[in-house]
């Protein structure tokens, strides 16, 4: 069972989040916080897996409780639930520790999808910002010529540079003319020849290994 803290200023937020969490069995909604202090509080009776962090709160924002909650307590996941989608709101909750990063207009199954994916040790970014987290990293990383042991094929690569560009899924499928399923088997393929299990830790090594370039 995965044990879920939720921390939103919003009660109806809190309310409508525990019903959708709790629709799934293998979920636990162990209480809500309104701020970060309150959660810091919680944290420490109820040890919950996964913090689902809103950003924009009085008295302690999200930020600043993720930074808090990571020094403290390393074992627990953060997954951040916003409205927000500004650069510096997702940079920051980066930096400060968070796992993922999810705008409250997704749907309720993704959502869920991210918690246990999160909780498993994988990291979440809505596909809405992922483009501009990435934008981000690739500025700190020199481009590579691509490593000699990753093989992807032309279609493969054309997928990964959708993906690094932040589309979902059924973007790439619209972008390209292949059906969701194909997509989903390319990703399959592309994820097992970067030995990786997301979509964040696939696009960083790309990155990284020069295998696709986003300035040009």
């Amino acid at each position: 069972m995965i044990k879920v803290l939720i921390c939103d200023d919003q009660e109806i937020v809190c309310e409508g989040l525990r019903r959708i969490l709790e629709s799934d069995d293998e979920i636990s909604v162990l209480g809500s916080a309104h701020n970060g202090i309150e959660a810091l509080e919680q944290i420490e009776k109820a040890k919950p897996d996964l913090v689902l962090m809103d950003l924009k709160m009085p008295d302690m924002n999200g930020v600043i409780a993720t930074r808090k909650i990571r020094e403290k307590h390393p074992d627990i996941s953060i997954l951040i639930l916003t409205t927000f989608d500004d650069d510096e709101w997702l940079f920051d909750a980066i930096r400060s520790g968070a796992s993922g990063y999810l705008l409250k207009d997704r749907p309720r199954g993704e959502l869920i999808s991210a918690i246990k994916g999160t909780v498993r040790g994988g990291s979440y970014v809505d596909p809405a910002v992922a483009g501009k987290l990435l934008n981000n990293i690739v500025q700190s990383i020199p481009q590579r010529t691509p490593s000699v042991d990753i093989s992807l094929s032309d279609r493969e690569l054309e997928v990964l540079r959708l993906l690094a560009m932040g589309l979902s899924n059924a973007d790439i499928s619209r972008r390209l003319y292949l059906s969701e399923g194909t997509i989903r088997n390319y990703m399959s393929g592309i994820f097992s020849k970067l030995n990786v299990s997301d979509r964040t830790q696939a696009v960083v090594i790309a990155l990284r290994e020069g295998l696709v370039n986003l300035n040009g």
